[in-house]
């Protein structure tokens, strides 16, 4: 069997300086390969610097229009996203309430991921390899439509395909979005891994976890995979500020295990980036039984 490329990808970097901490120790003494960066983050510009010292380390942005984070742009310029206060709405289910209602101009979401691409690439001196949002809102299709115009037009090879293994109607509906993803992203050329993982398990991606959603997912056809994985070092104010009840510690426990590399080693995966995937592919990812989903960073 020819290896298969892995690409281990951690979420929120830019968040808080200790999760951005945790996730520079998971690709120091671990298996993370690339990081998703969070334009909002208000540790985004301390820690952007950090990452210049790791280049085998790659680097995409984390699209927001949800999340504790308030945007870049003023109420004026993106009303539809924000609150009287100017904030986003908190999660991905108030989110959709409204879109699903007309009540989001995704003329709105475009100016505000191209003001975070902006940050990232102008300011921060970031070249990204992919692309990808913050709770995985780019499975909704007209989000996923300005996705894949900004990555078509700003150079950026790549977009994360998430998908699900959960049963019910829930499942049923993150797939068939995941499908149609990938679908649009093959049209216009963007490569992904045909298979992913990590949906199901956000915040709790602790080794046993990991091990078993590896094995699963090498069973399967796809040249290229990608696990995504939220590990860190927060601090007693990013529990409070995040309460999302992520085991950011655990994550970083079993991602830095000895355990794991031997597993990756006897699945025949090798370690990359989003960089290293083939051309794209025809192939959406796929899914077999799991736990239902939790709520994703």
């Amino acid at each position: 069997m020819t290896e298969r490329l892995l690409v281990v990808n951690a979420d929120d970097y830019g968040l808080s300086e200790g999760i951005s901490r945790g996730i520079l120790r998971a690709h120091d003494a671990g298996v993370v390969t690339s990081v998703s960066v969070l334009a909002v983050g208000p540790a985004v510009a301390s820690s952007a610097a950090w990452l210049r010292d790791r280049p085998a380390l790659g680097v995409g942005a984390h699209l927001a229009a949800v999340g504790e984070d308030p945007p870049l742009l003023s109420a004026r310029e993106i009303p539809t996203l924000v609150d009287r206060r100017g904030l986003f709405r908190r999660s991905w289910r108030a989110f959709m309430t409204a879109a699903v209602t007309g009540r989001v101009d995704m003329a709105d979401v475009h100016r505000e991921f191209q003001a975070q691409l902006d940050r990232l690439v102008d300011d921060l001196g970031l070249t990204l390899s992919h692309i990808d949002t913050h709770q995985h809102l780019h499975l909704y299709p007209p989000v996923a439509q300005v996705v894949t115009r900004l990555a078509a037009d700003r150079g950026v090879g790549a977009v994360r395909v998430p998908t699900s293994a959960a049963p019910g109607p829930r499942g049923l509906v993150i797939r068939h979005w995941s499908r149609a993803l990938a679908s649009r992203l093959s049209v216009a050329q963007l490569a992904f891994p045909q298979a992913y993982g990590g949906l199901d398990e956000a915040g709790a991606m602790t080794l046993p976890r990991f091990e078993a959603l590896v094995d699963r997912l090498a069973r399967g056809q796809a040249d290229a995979i990608e696990v995504n994985c939220h590990p860190g070092e927060p601090t007693p104010g990013d529990r409070a500020r995040y309460a999302w009840g992520y085991r950011w510690e655990e994550e970083l426990a079993g991602l830095t295990s000895p355990f794991l590399r031997a597993t990756l080693q006897r699945l025949e995966l090798r370690l990359g980036r989003f960089s290293d995937l083939p051309a794209p592919g025809i192939r959406a990812p796929r899914a077999e039984g799991g736990e239902p989903p939790r709520r994703t960073g």
